[in-house]
């Protein structure tokens, strides 16, 4: 089988306008970098506030770590709060998972306040956080990460650490530190698509559909037919783009309401910003289409309307980077079990959005069985001073299209932030933690 592309941030530049967008290039480096204007010093510094660095942060900080979680939009939450993906997906034996969820009222969370909790938990734990913070360079000392240079309103801000945690989720610290990395499906390279997910209001409860898959659609039935039908139908009438062949309909926090998730735009790398740009503004002209056919269509949904739309749009796939271990599709549909586990009996389907068309990129979600994630898979092959979290981590295409959900990346956050509070403590390179004292640490409850 075909491996995935594998490139460094390098190689990344090299392949210009190839890779960049036509009228984008690399920046040319001619003068000395500016001078920051603020300098910060910690144990543990985490890039990105999403439920991941939000769980690295407070077991970190947990653990006596001086602990600084910085993050590039102004809420704390990543994809459940600025992208308002819901509910929360994925299953994994982790307890500070089911303290979280226990915490903030389940699966189905209030979005608006969602961010509070998390800056909550940080802060109850004794960490830091800087919003409004957005990583534009890694510090290294050769091959070891010792912190980060971002940019803030007051200029540029320089962030020493001890050992540094990656949770922006495309990897961006990595990235910027030269790490190699894989990136789309092997063959083509293709990424899965991005998605407009939101919230509707005025929806009838007792008469609202509910659904999530594509096997529920065939078995959704409305008065002219079944979903999958009546899509099937607006797509050839052009009510529908071609690439909508499934809408989502999850419960919200309010029952009259509903988390839509159907627009897709396919064909972005949404590690490039006029492939970003062009998502934003097609994802929400799509979403709009999908809302006038619930209206239309769907029994329940005739007074339906927008309540709230995401601030960014949803990317499910980006870079991957290569670790010390690599979790594959095997890995997970066998429910492979490690000696050296951190993330133990995760579960969710290899969900994989077709990047060329509508649905599923094969059909239907194959299941998996609860596997583990090694710590390894945390560890990037050639870098010290360095964790990988979220949906960054090393894996295949495939493995990754199911550890990627909000829960599951939760668990992975807990062990990077514990192995970082850990390494410091220690005084030894993350990649020579002592794996059984990052397990107790995890399972203290």
């Amino acid at each position: 089988m075909k491996s995935s592309p594998q490139f460094s941030r390098r190689q990344f530049f090299r392949c210009g306008t190839g890779m960049l967008g036509a009228t984008l290039v690399a920046p040319q480096r001619t003068a000395a970098a500016p001078t920051p204007v603020l300098t910060e010093h910690c144990d543990v510094l985490v890039c990105g506030g999403g439920p991941s660095g939000m769980a690295a942060a407070v077991n970190a900080a947990r653990l006596g770590a001086r602990t600084l979680l910085v993050e590039r939009y102004g809420r704390l939450g990543g994809m459940g709060v600025s992208g308002l993906v819901g509910p929360l997906m994925g299953q994994v034996k982790s307890p500070f998972v089911q303290e979280v969820l226990k915490r903030i009222g389940g699966r189905h969370p209030a979005q608006e306040r969602l961010d509070l909790e998390y800056a909550a938990l940080i802060e109850e734990a004794g960490g830091r956080i800087l919003l409004h913070t957005w990583v534009m360079e890694a510090l290294r000392d050769g091959q070891r990460v010792t912190g980060v240079r971002a940019v803030t309103k007051q200029g540029l801000i320089q962030i020493h650490a001890r050992v540094v945690v990656d949770a922006t989720g495309d990897g961006d610290v990595a990235f910027l530190a030269d790490a190699p990395f894989e990136q789309g499906r092997p063959g083509d390279g293709l990424l899965q698509p991005v998605t407009i997910q939101y919230r509707v209001a005025g929806v009838d409860p007792k008469r609202a559909y509910l659904g999530g898959s594509e096997e529920a659609m065939r078995k959704v039935s409305l008065p002219e037919g079944t979903l999958e039908e009546v899509i099937r139908r607006a797509q050839q009438k052009g009510e529908l783009p071609a690439s909508v062949g499934v809408i989502r309909a999850y419960q919200a926090a309010h029952p009259t309401e509903r988390i839509i998730n159907a627009t897709q735009v396919n064909g972005i790398d949404g590690t490039k910003v006029a492939d970003l740009t062009r998502a934003e503004l097609e994802g929400r002209r799509q979403a709009y289409q999908v809302l006038e056919f619930l209206r239309k269509h769907a029994p329940g949904y005739e007074n339906a309307y927008i309540v709230a739309m995401p601030a960014v749009i949803g990317v499910r796939e980006t870079r991957r980077f290569l670790g010390v271990n690599y979790l594959t599709r095997q890995d997970l549909i066998a429910g492979r079990k490690w000696t050296d586990a951190v993330v133990w009996s995760a579960n969710f389907v290899i969900d994989i959005h077709n990047p060329v068309g509508a649905g599923q990129a094969e059909g239907f979600a194959a299941k998996t069985k609860p596997y583990d994630i090694p710590y390894g898979c945390l560890v990037p092959k050639e870098l010290d001073g360095l964790l990988l979290t979220g949906r960054c981590i090393s894996g295949s295409h495939e493995a990754h299209a199911s550890y990627r959900v909000q829960c599951i990346v939760m668990a992975i956050g807990a062990a990077a932030g514990a192995a970082a509070a850990i390494a410091v403590k220690d005084n030894v390179p993350p990649r020579d933690v002592s794996v059984v004292k990052i397990q107790k640490a995890l399972n203290a409850e």
